[in-house]
């Protein structure tokens, strides 16, 4: 072989040598380009589904923060109409139904669900039912019989002595004036007791008890028609009854136990809550009339006009068409003319809705002259139809029962037996006669 065709193929094999070097160089780099690819790739797309992540996580988290908004605005909405239907019908909002929302809109659906089963009316069964308006003056004769002061004890007591002096006499006159029976009213009784002692002798315990119950009823006067309008056949409907009465004189707790007697007798009642200065007088009406399933008319806030409270009342009562509406009114110092300015002021607002039936005073049966003075006012200002005695029972004052009704011309109408929620009975003159003067 020569050296020229030797140089070739060293020539040939170097470039072959070349060739596969190269080749292998260039699969080898496209392998680790491969594989580099590989991991490059899933790194970027662990970035991308980490990003994705973060992206739905934190869309999660806005959509999240808008349903919670969304359900809190929702449940403003809810409140603000709760209470904007509070403020135009006047109805107390349930308290339930202004609980506090959070969470999402599942929790949402569950509160409204809750709510509208805790703003529902209370089931028949769970509301009270009053005793009857017929047992309660029986109770009421019954108390007054067992109490150690009824004035009627102590005449029968004088009036059964063997002899009686001008000394006895007067101490029977005394017993009528510290039962607040009224100067006149005792000076008269005073005078027929004497004659009837003269003109019949009678010794007998018995016949005495006898000749003093019937001068005593006749005193109480059976012939004044004590009824509530509200009670009467052809009643307007609803029957308006104002509540009027100083503070003291138990005139809110005196509604509440009107609204049981009406519901007792199976009349539908409103109450409308017209004592704003009173803090706890609206809530206390509420408690009344909670338990015998009646609605109360009240303002959202303490201090309100009351006229525009008993005006709101008035419309309940007509749209419901309610048999009564009991409208309790702000403990008024007898002193004040304004203050009887605004009682006749509430007056005039109703009856721009439904005519005004009754006027109601209570009176406290223990504070004697000064509920004389307290009718006095009260009749000039608004206008009495009746009275309502609290606190009579046991008490040595029955004889205001006498001189009040003289004073102002109006019957006692209702009497207070005690602190119990149906102590409150319509009044009858002999039972009251009955109860002051004790067994036989």
């Amino acid at each position: 072989m020569t050296t020229q065709q030797l140089l070739i193929l060293i020539a040939v094999l170097i470039v072959l040598v070349l060739a596969v070097v190269g080749i292998l160089v260039a699969v080898r780099k496209h392998r680790s380009q491969g594989d580099s690819a590989r991991p490059d790739s899933a790194v970027k797309l662990s970035d991308s589904g980490s990003s994705l992540s973060q992206e739905s996580a934190t869309a999660v988290a806005k959509d999240q923060a808008k349903d919670q908004s969304d359900a809190s605005l929702a449940a403003s909405s809810d409140d603000r109409a709760v209470q904007s239907a509070s403020r135009g019908s006047g109805v107390a909002p349930n308290s339930d139904a202004s609980t506090d929302l959070t969470g999402s809109a599942g929790s949402v659906a569950s509160r409204q669900s809750s709510s509208a089963d805790q703003s529902a009316p209370p089931a028949q069964e769970e509301l009270v039912h009053p005793e009857a308006s017929a047992s309660r003056m029986t109770r009421l004769k019954a108390r007054l019989a067992k109490s150690p002061n009824p004035f009627g004890k102590a005449l029968f007591a004088i009036l059964t002595k063997d002899h009686l002096s001008e000394s006895d006499w007067e101490d029977v006159e005394d017993t009528l004036l510290m039962a607040d029976v009224g100067a006149e009213a005792s000076e008269q009784l005073v005078k027929q007791l004497r004659d009837d002692a003269r003109i019949t002798g009678q010794k007998d315990p018995a016949a005495v008890r006898r000749g003093l119950r019937q001068r005593l009823i006749d005193l109480v006067d059976p012939n004044m028609d004590r009824t509530l309008v509200a009670a009467r056949p052809r009643a307007n409907r609803p029957s308006v009854i104002i509540m009027v009465g100083v503070n003291g004189t138990g005139k809110t707790t005196t509604a509440g136990k009107l609204a049981r007697l009406f519901v007792a007798d199976g009349k539908s009642v409103v109450m409308g809550a017209a004592d704003t200065f009173r803090a706890a007088a609206a809530d206390q009406l509420e408690t009344w009339g909670g338990k015998v399933g009646v609605p109360v008319v009240r303002s959202d806030r303490d201090g309100a006009d009351p006229a525009s409270v008993a005006f709101e009342a008035a419309e309940r009562a007509k749209n419901d068409k309610a048999d009564v509406l009991i409208v309790d009114t702000a403990g008024r110092l007898q002193n004040k003319a304004n203050l009887m300015d605004q009682l006749g002021k509430i007056r005039r607002v109703i009856e721009k809705n439904l005519p005004v039936d009754e006027v109601l005073l209570v009176l406290d049966a223990t504070t004697g002259q000064n509920g004389m003075i307290q009718a006095q006012v009260f009749a000039q200002a608004i206008g009495v139809t009746g009275i309502v005695l609290t606190k009579l029972d046991g008490s040595a004052k029955g004889g205001i029962v006498v001189s009040v009704q003289r004073e102002l011309g109006v019957p006692v109408k209702l009497v207070g037996l005690g602190e119990g929620p149906d102590d409150l009975a319509v009044f009858d003159p002999e039972s009251f006669v009955d109860g002051i003067l004790g067994d036989e």
